[in-house]
């Protein structure tokens, strides 16, 4: 049987930090070892002929949401020519816009509150203070990663901040929710490959900060959950994310509940260097799509 040509699609490697260049390193070299044919690739390389590819793995391509109509176009084409993508074409098209987050409330999941500013209309900052019963408010674009534009208002500062948020919201739309006190305390991330849970990150803020990315000071620690715990965020994979190689379910624990903020299903960082055990899971879950897709 022929080998399986396989591109893991990354981002620049003079540009990562150290933390995800670890983490890339460890994942290519782990599945070399397992004797996968692996290139290394970008996903805008003009000289790269995608249909030589069987599988296609969106491992860090982090600058998507820079170049987001260019991205889309180029995810297309790659599913036209019947290449397996992984995680799916669909499911990284619904997930590249946080506009999902309100299927997923509407179908009474338990997940943030949110409200989307839509392109072109003039919003009531003032009434949202009084719809989340909060004194403060996140604000963030529907397509973004990593806290970009990301910014925090009080009933205090609101009326500086309107005419930026109204001129953010020019040309794309933007995600309102309630800042959570809970993000001091740390953000749980919950790892699934091919819907099987491999580990489990709390990621703390640096002081005075509530950005819990490792790029503003954040930090990561390895959890033990229970097993009620377990469940509690999985319930997100078994609804959304059926048939993806990997799935990062990312929440805060509200008055005893699992809270959804995000699932991240496009370039999350899968944090091997704090669970090196995971490497075996995710090469498990990709034989099994590689195996289902060959049949």
């Amino acid at each position: 049987m022929r080998q399986q040509k396989i591109a893991f699609v990354c981002y620049e490697t003079e540009k990562l930090s150290a933390y995800a260049a670890q983490e890339d390193g460890m994942l290519f070299d782990f599945l070399q070892s397992k004797g996968l044919h692996v290139q290394r690739v970008q996903w805008h390389d003009k000289n790269i002929r995608w249909q030589e590819f069987d599988a296609v793995i969106l491992k860090s391509p982090w600058d998507y949401h820079n170049r987001y109509n260019a991205f889309m176009e180029w995810l297309g084409e790659v599913n036209r020519l019947g290449v397996q993508i992984l995680n799916p074409y669909d499911v990284v098209r619904w997930n590249s816009d946080k506009h999902y987050l309100q299927q997923m409330i509407d179908e009474g999941f338990d997940v943030i509150p949110s409200v989307f500013l839509e392109p072109g209309k003039q919003h009531d900052f003032h009434s949202l203070f009084g719809y989340f019963k909060t004194d403060q408010l996140i604000v963030k674009p529907c397509i973004s990663a990593g806290s970009k534009q990301t910014i925090t208002v009080t009933q205090q500062n609101i009326d500086q901040h309107t005419a930026v948020i109204h001129d953010m919201t020019r040309e794309e739309s933007f995600m309102v929710q309630p800042f959570l006190p809970q993000i001091y305390e740390g953000e749980l991330s919950y790892l699934f490959f091919h819907g099987t849970f491999s580990h489990c990150i709390l990621k703390k803020p640096k002081a005075g900060d509530f950005r819990v990315q490792l790029g503003f000071g954040g930090t990561t620690h390895l959890q033990k959950p229970t097993d009620d715990a377990i469940k509690s965020a999985q319930v997100f994979t078994d609804r959304f994310a059926k048939d993806c190689l990997y799935a990062r379910v990312d929440g805060v624990v509200i008055n005893g509940r699992f809270t959804l903020m995000e699932l991240e299903l496009i370039e999350p960082m899968l944090y091997f260097p704090d669970a090196p055990y995971g490497l075996d899971k995710y090469h498990a879950a990709l034989e099994e799509l590689l195996l289902l897709r060959s049949v």
